[in-house]
């Protein structure tokens, strides 16, 4: 931030100026390239915007196509007084917390979002798994009635790989950065969520050139009962009737 300001300085002037625009109508007169693992190379005008959003300058204002388009925060954040950093914090870990349910004290550090509560909830102690983890006490003692489910990749019930192997015992990994030959499940398997147990993997691709959502494989992580099969298929054939896609599943 420091090396390039020079160059978000010009972005919040054509922002202010232009209103809400795409990256790729920023000028890129960064001084120090952003250094890339490999998958962000030529990326260093998203990359800065992303760090001006962590400082509260910048903020998404929409999409056009694919595109995020950009803008001043002050002109898509709500006219409200900022919350002191510490009650907002507090404010942070609850809502965090009340989405996850139960969620470890402490986790590893993560850029966008992290995976743990600090002190919020209630301590808990979680039998075989190791370490200190936090409850969410409205989520106690309430009747649970569960359903079969497709779940985004990036759920946050599983976003933490780890934390869902220790909760749930449930090996998940997004495979689209894996060449083909070393996949288990798929370029982009979907996790089947089945009441309150995550049970398989379903191996489908939205192909609209075609007009089919293709299904190449529904993993099973335990055997499926009959009416668990009749209701995770159901909900296969909701995926399709939502994009508009007719369903063709494997021989």
């Amino acid at each position: 931030m420091g090396a390039n300001d020079a160059c978000r300085r010009d972005i919040l002037d054509r922002l202010r100026a232009a209103g809400p625009m795409p990256s790729r109508e920023l000028p890129d007169t960064c001084e120090l390239p952003w250094k890339s693992s490999g998958w962000t190379n030529n990326r260093n005008v998203t990359k800065l915007l992303e760090l001006m959003v962590q400082r509260g300058e910048v903020a998404v204002a929409g999409r056009s196509g694919g595109d995020r388009l950009w803008d001043l925060a002050e002109r898509v954040h709500p006219d409200t007084p900022a919350v002191p950093v510490e009650e907002a914090l507090r404010i942070r870990d609850e809502r965090r917390l009340r989405a996850l349910g139960i969620a470890r004290a402490r986790g590893p550090e993560c850029q966008v979002e992290p995976a743990d509560a600090g002190e919020a909830g209630e301590p808990a102690v979680v039998e075989g798994v190791r370490g200190k983890w936090r409850v969410d006490p409205a989520q106690l003692g309430l009747t649970f009635e569960g359903r079969a489910a497709l779940l985004s990749p990036f759920d946050r019930l599983v976003h933490d790989r780890k934390r869902t192997v220790e909760l749930f015992e449930y090996d998940y990994q997004l495979e689209m950065y894996k060449p083909a030959s070393e996949r288990r499940w798929g370029y982009f398997a979907l996790p089947i969520l089945y009441g309150d147990r995550l049970v398989g993997k379903l191996d489908a691709t939205a192909d609209r050139k075609d007009g089919v959502l293709r299904v190449h494989a529904i993993h099973q992580d335990v055997p499926f009962t009959t009416p668990m099969s009749a209701e995770i298929d159901r909900e296969i054939a909701d995926l399709a009737r939502w994009l508009e896609l007719e369903l063709v599943l494997p021989d």
